[in-house]
């Protein structure tokens, strides 16, 4: 049996837990649907209660109100899991004849996406319960719902409690058990209810940093003193001279997307460019996936939402365009990312995302980032800055551990003048990476002979992260919230949409060769290049030699500090062959 076939028989078996795995029904379940007189409920193929729930490590304070409204995204599972599974790892194999033969977002809904009936079915059903329907296609496999707190029960045969949270001051609310529906078909996933994990950006204030480690921040590292930017702190364009060079490509032609739980005030990028004494390209187009503000002010911190785009429009100064898609739900902004054009028409090829959190489930946009792959679309997750990987907490590792995502670290970068070349490069202390605490099965592209090793002390069973990395360090220009700073902000955060637009470059050459044979999904293309016996490794990447974080230390070759390491301009042609 397939796991197609698997995933359509649980709701008389079991359930499947977040590794994947068939399990027990638990008995919390079979009790909610025999009282609810469901027999055959429809279940999810995700899970949604928190161990802290399922653990009463969260004590119960009380309950919502039934006439709150909530927000939820309701995701349908792709329709042949099985055939999409083989599509993905076709599509990415340098060695397959199907090798960046991608689809249309169109073509995907027609061959792996939801059937219309299934999909209206579900629309019908939130309506019948008590949800106005605000947003969702077909093609985005999600359908957008607001409705209060006793629909939500109803619908999904659940009772929303508050809880204290186990490690933060405050209360949280969260399903006392696992949804069901009396639909005919299992859904995958339904966003939107709890607020346990709060989803925080992946960069680091110096100060902030001292702080954890109880010193002076002047110790902690030592300014950028050959950045162009104020007191010598690098710009975007400082990045795009040390990795790319003064070539002719300027991402022309090609749009990147911006993953983003706020909006942004754009006027703290019209203050960077005056700053930086450059032109602002005026590209950025800002995307409310479900509703929610696309503009920042107040109280709300627009800090990553900037640097995403500084960092962006600095390696790739001629993108078309830079969209920043916007929301409160993960599976609403990435499944937008996978659908919605630019003002252009165009689907952004390279993605970023400079956020973490801790997921219900981390099967949970799965279907999505194979959804980029398939359509050629390179997603980059910065891996964190905290060390060491973990589940939770400072140093969530989460989605930068996923298997289908290009996870980015962090090093220290040092050039041989303002605007000059590459010179030096070393770990940066506090970039994450480690081993999928999440338990994510190791990638067919890792378990390549000679990645990893008893001297990196990766996991043969786990995946492994991160995949690549660049600069992170606390050298660089930033402005947000209406004033500006020199060398006072760091993290990985810096180096995914770094990364975005350098693979934007390399889109832009393959559009110039006449190709729409694009970069996509370059993990199993890089590791098959870098592994040893690989040929192009030195001539494309910086091997990151010296350095460690908390737990791991850099290595020749591969390692769970900085990945493979940063690039060399030529890894653009080698990327477009």
């Amino acid at each position: 049996m397939n796991r197609t076939d698997l995933m359509k028989s649980f709701s008389t078996k079991g359930i499947f837990n977040s590794r994947g795995k068939l399990c027990a029904l638990p008995l919390a379940i079979m009790m909610a649907v025999g009282a609810s007189g469901a027999a055959n409920a429809a279940q999810f193929y995700t899970h949604h209660v928190r161990e802290a729930v399922a653990q009463a490590t969260a004590q119960e304070v009380g309950t919502l109100p039934s006439s709150k409204l909530m927000a939820i995204d309701v995701v349908l599972p792709v329709r042949d899991q099985a055939s999409l599974d083989r599509f993905v790892a076709e599509v990415g194999n340098p060695a397959s004849l199907q090798y960046r033969q991608y689809v249309t977002p169109q073509e995907f809904t027609e061959r792996f996406g939801p059937s219309q009936s299934d999909y209206d079915n579900v629309v019908q059903y939130l309506t019948r319960n008590g949800f106005t329907v605000t947003g969702g296609t077909r093609d985005s496999m999600d359908v957008q719902a607001v409705g209060p707190v006793s629909a939500v029960e109803t619908a999904f045969n659940v009772k929303m409690r508050t809880y204290q949270h186990p490690t933060e001051n405050r209360v949280f609310y969260a399903p006392d058990r696992e949804p069901t529906t009396s639909l005919t078909i299992p859904l995958w996933h339904v966003s939107g209810l709890d607020n346990y994990s709060i989803p925080h950006p992946q960069y680091v204030k110096k100060s902030d940093y001292a702080a954890a480690h109880g010193i002076s921040p002047d110790a902690v590292v030592s300014h950028a003193t050959t950045g162009s930017g104020p007191s010598s702190s690098f710009l975007g364009s400082d990045m795009r001279a040390a990795y790319y060079g003064n070539g002719s490509l300027t991402g022309a032609g090609q749009t990147l997307g911006l993953f983003e739980y706020y909006g942004i005030n754009t006027a703290d990028i019209t203050l960077y460019y005056k700053n930086a004494k450059q032109t602002n390209p005026n590209n950025l187009t800002v995307v409310s996936t479900d509703g929610t503000s696309t503009s920042c002010t107040g109280s709300c911190d627009d800090g990553e939402q900037a640097l995403d785009v500084t960092q962006a429009q600095g390696m790739a100064p001629g993108l078309s365009g830079v969209v920043m898609y916007v929301g409160s739900t993960d599976t609403a902004i990435i499944s937008a990312m996978t659908t919605t054009t630019d003002s252009n028409g165009v689907l952004p090829l390279t993605l970023s995302c400079s956020w973490g959190w801790t997921p219900e489930d981390a099967t949970t946009l799965d279907p999505y980032f194979e959804k980029m792959a398939a359509q050629g679309q390179s997603f980059f997750v910065a891996s964190g800055d905290s060390g060491e990987w973990t589940k939770s907490g400072n140093a969530e590792s989460w989605p930068g551990d996923d298997a289908h995502i290009i996870s980015v670290g962090g090093t220290d970068l040092v050039t041989s003048s303002a605007a000059g070349p590459w010179k030096s490069e070393t770990a940066w202390s506090d970039s994450s990476g480690g081993i999928s605490p999440n338990d994510i099965a190791i990638p067919t592209w890792q378990q390549l002979s000679g990645v990893i090793t008893s001297t990196n002390k990766g996991s043969t069973k786990y995946r492994n992260g991160p995949d690549i990395s660049a600069n992170a360090n606390f050298t660089f220009y930033t402005c947000a919230d209406g004033s500006c700073q020199a060398n006072e902000y760091g993290g990985t955060s810096f180096a995914a949409p770094m990364w975005a637009a350098f693979v934007a470059l390399a889109d832009q050459q393959i559009a110039n060769n006449g190709s729409t044979a694009y970069v996509g999904f370059l993990n199993p293309t890089v590791y098959a290049n870098n592994a040893p016996g690989g040929t192009t490794y030195t001539t494309t990447f910086h091997d990151i030699t010296s350095g460690k974080n908390e737990k791991f230390s850099t290595e020749k070759g591969y390692d769970l500090v900085t990945g493979w390491g940063s690039p060399q301009a030529a890894l653009i042609n080698n990327l477009a062959q």
